[in-house]
């Protein structure tokens, strides 16, 4: 992949979390202009083990051919419901930035506390590793996780997809549609 190709496409995959039994992934397509060029969705169970599927289904289900990387708004979604990063570079062929904005101690701590009995979820969560703090250009700092790729041609990336704050477009552009249809599937109150 060449960072610097003008016509590179970013599936941006985030989640808008309603609280509910299931939470919604929007994946969108999105060219390094900035353009939009696709949508997919999907469901995830809250507090459950299915993260990674639906991100590969968002994927495959989108069938292109060129999408050049994924960009995924945090790795720990839906209640520690836990995307494998690692296996989304294996199944799709692409590399894999997981991008998070604040800094954090970690959620292991609490994976115990509200899994006890689950040691998967908490090797999956130890699996992830380390995050690489960026300086974008808009001044803020913007953390990483990149698979596939290195982690400076991972933040180029990263800078060259963010208008301005801290949330590059294909994330911030998906986890806007990905609000929309959880507001839109919502009941009214003269529903009730």
């Amino acid at each position: 992949m060449h960072v610097a190709k003008s016509g590179l496409r970013a599936l941006g995959i985030a989640e808008s979390y309603s609280g509910r039994e299931q939470s919604t992934l929007a994946g969108v397509v999105i060219r390094k202009d900035l353009r939009i060029d696709g949508a997919a969705f999907a469901r995830v169970t809250v507090g459950g083990s299915d993260a990674t599927d639906a991100v590969i289904g968002i994927f495959t289900g989108l069938a292109r051919r060129d999408i050049n990387l994924l960009m995924i708004s945090g790795s720990v979604i839906a209640w520690y419901n836990i995307i494998d990063p690692a296996a989304v570079q294996d199944a799709t062929g692409l590399p894999v930035i997981i991008v998070t904005y604040e800094e954090s101690e970690g959620l292991e701590e609490e994976i115990r506390r509200h899994f006890p009995d689950d040691a998967g979820r908490l090797a999956a969560y130890r699996r992830l590793g380390g995050r690489i703090p960026v300086l974008l250009h808009s001044g803020y700092t913007l953390f990483i996780r990149p698979y596939g790729l290195s982690p400076r041609d991972a933040a180029r990336l990263c800078n060259d997809f963010t208008r301005e704050g801290r949330v590059p477009e294909p994330v911030r552009v998906a986890r806007l549609i990905a609000r929309g249809v959880v507001r839109s599937s919502a009941p009214d109150d003269h529903d009730r």
